[in-house]
């Protein structure tokens, strides 16, 4: 879309190269946006890092699917997502709300506060988001 608005004429919302969903359709899938813990260091970035377990996942555990894990990679200052990386059953479905929160500059605790629906895969996201502060509630 950015290319074709361009083209026409029109204006371009500038494009945020670190909200770019990345997903490897594999089993487990891979997926992630932005940058990685190693990335953001080498920048001199000051990050901490949030892991959750589908171990711990209603949704995963009745679909009997649990390998894999949401992370996120965020300033330790400010809490600006960074980056995020996810590995399981359907985790390219969870990209978009970590895109939407890096294009609205939100921050781990804006995730944490979101009210997903129960069980969701989703919920990972918000625990990862959550444990970077040390205040995931099932993990």
């Amino acid at each position: 879309m950015y290319v074709v608005e361009r083209l026409a004429g029109e204006e371009a919302y500038p494009i945020d190269y670190l909200a770019v969903p990345r997903a490897t359709y594999c089993s487990p899938q891979v997926a992630s946006m932005g940058l990685s813990e190693r990335e953001a260091a080498e920048q001199g970035r000051d990050v901490k890092i949030g892991k959750f377990s589908f171990l711990a996942n209603g949704k995963a555990l009745t679909l009997g699917d649990y390998d894999g894990f949401a992370k996120v990679v965020v300033d330790a200052g400010t809490g600006e997502l960074l980056g995020a990386h996810l590995v399981g059953t359907d985790v390219t479905e969870l990209l978009g709300e970590l895109s939407l929160t890096r294009l609205l500059e939100g921050t781990n605790v804006e995730i944490g506060a979101v009210i997903n629906a129960h069980p969701t895969l989703s919920e990972a996201v918000k625990e990862a988001a959550l444990a970077a502060d040390g205040k995931a509630i099932h993990g």
